[in-house]
């Protein structure tokens, strides 16, 4: 794992397309600015594993977009 230090408003940029900003810093807790291409799916780590999840109950249906789940018999 890659560990770097930030301060307010800097930034690091992952393959030449990903931009990640620190916006503000809060006592213990950091605010991230996510730039990326739509086509690249963004998601806090507990939504990921929650998206992960409903694939396998799904019977491993992949969805392409997160807002697919919404569009997901219940």
């Amino acid at each position: 794992m890659l560990v770097l230090s930030r301060k307010l408003n800097e930034s690091i940029i992952i393959d030449d397309q990903i931009k990640i900003t620190v916006v503000e810093i809060r006592g213990d807790k950091i605010r991230l600015g996510i730039e990326a291409p739509k086509n690249v799916s963004v998601h806090r780590r507990e939504v990921y594993e929650a998206i992960q999840r409903q694939i396998l109950v799904d019977g491993g249906t992949v969805l392409n977009n997160p807002s697919d789940l919404d569009a997901q018999p219940s």
